[in-house]
């Protein structure tokens, strides 16, 4: 088990949640430009890492997962108000008292260790480098939706420790699993990789659909994308 893997996975969502301190206002066009960027980069491992590997398993019903993750990240949406893709919901609440968003926390706390459960099998730094990119404004956008429910700041931090533990605690799960000899559990990684894949393939396309405004063309962004596919495309070739 990487232990820099841990930090990264950590550091990444918890400062990104953090940061809300530091940035009140909205971010607008910059956290536009970091989704447009970790969208495409997630898109990009996906295509070229991720569903190759899965195939590979030769399961016929590999694609059913990837379905079946496509369409768990829609319900967990629900419930998230897509959070997990940076969006920000402004808030007009009459009232200050403290509101716990549960249905966000829990989906955001589910769909993250999720993310976690593939870490210990192949690709892991271009799938590292993946969710943590992800887990930036999606972390953000987290911590502005506790703000926004005037939680007090020591729940805020806590909850966003809880959120940052959640992939690490995916990667810890699945490398316990291809540890044992028991049960023979390492058969399933490439299920659980297909219900991954499903999920990133939903938020990278969400993402990048959505993070420019009325869907006109944006050349920031698009220099952004062509950043994000260009460093995953890199790496592929580096490890061919």
């Amino acid at each position: 088990m990487n232990f820099w893997v841990v930090l990264i996975l950590f550091f990444s969502a918890f400062l990104g949640g953090a940061s809300i301190f530091f940035f009140r206002k909205d971010m607008g066009k910059n956290l536009k430009l970091i989704l447009s960027f970790s969208g495409a980069y997630l898109f990009a491992i996906t295509v070229l890492h991720l569903i190759p590997d899965a195939y590979q398993s030769h399961d016929r019903y590999v694609g059913i997962f990837i379905m079946a993750g496509f369409l768990f990240q829609l319900i967990l949406e629900l419930f998230s108000n897509g959070v997990e893709h940076g969006h920000i919901h402004h808030q007009h609440q009459h009232n200050h008292k403290a509101a716990f968003p549960a249905g966000i926390m829990v989906s955001l706390c589910l769909h993250a260790f999720l993310e976690g459960m593939p870490l210990a099998q192949g690709h892991q730094q271009e799938l590292v480098f993946g969710i943590a990119l992800h887990h930036i404004p999606a972390a953000f956008a987290l911590g502005s939706v506790l703000l926004q429910n005037h939680l007090p700041k020591k729940s805020i931090l806590f909850l966003l420790v809880v959120f940052a533990l959640m992939t690490p605690g995916g990667y810890f799960t699945s490398y316990l699993l291809s540890t044992t000899n028991t049960a023979g559990l390492q058969h399933y990684f490439a299920r659980i990789m297909g219900i991954v894949i499903g999920i990133f393939l939903h938020i990278s396309t969400t993402i990048l659909f959505e993070s420019s405004s009325d869907h006109k063309f944006n050349l920031r962004k698009m220099v952004a994308v062509l950043i994000g596919s260009g460093i995953a495309l890199i790496a592929f070739f580096a490890n061919a």
